[in-house]
């Protein structure tokens, strides 16, 4: 941020894109590698998030495009860390959206659900079926995001199959949701 601002360049747009998953069982994954993955999708996240908005603030103009997933909206078993980060990210950026409103900042959260990129490589996959028949192009998913922030929409749900999952937990037992996303086989 110093050298942005020694420049004289500002930060109109930021995304919030990095982040990466493990799968597993919580207790025998590395906790080193757990941790890394708090700090880069929370912590990083929240540090620039923060870096930003007192400029845009006084400008009375920008934009912040925080990706989470469609995991925010549920338990994840096997996946606790991160589907636990990304409802973190949710929470945070709903609260933003809210608090840079009147400053005429736009904040939207993208959650996208399975997306084609090295994301379930990184994570462990072996591969499957499910994640296949469902996944979405990473383009379209970036187009829904960028316009969702346009609109400045709080929360962005790409794709038919991902807005039913994330819609349909709120209407289920949190028990029943924890037993599905807890037999999905990765």
């Amino acid at each position: 941020m110093a050298d942005i601002e020694a420049n004289g360049e500002t930060v109109d747009l930021l995304v919030n894109n990095a982040g990466f998953g493990l799968i597993g069982r919580f207790a025998e994954l590395d906790a080193a590698r757990e941790r890394q993955m708090i700090d880069l999708n929370v912590g990083t996240l929240v540090d620039l998030c923060r870096a930003v908005a007192p400029a845009m603030i006084g400008r009375r103009s920008g934009g912040i495009l925080n990706v989470a997933s469609t995991a925010a909206f549920q338990p994840g078993p096997k996946m606790a860390v991160y589907f636990a980060t990304k409802a973190f990210v949710l929470s945070l950026t709903e609260a933003l959206h809210e608090e840079l409103k009147p400053h005429r900042i736009k904040v939207t959260c993208l959650c996208p659900g399975p997306t084609r990129t090295e994301f379930g490589e990184v994570a462990g996959f072996r591969g499957s079926g499910l994640f296949d028949r469902v996944a979405m192009e990473s383009p379209e998913v970036v187009e829904a995001g960028l316009h969702g922030l346009d609109r400045n929409k709080a929360v962005v749900v790409p794709g038919l199959v991902n807005k039913v999952v994330a819609t349909s937990t709120r209407f289920a037992p949190r028990s029943t949701v924890r037993k599905i996303v807890g037999a999905i086989k990765y």
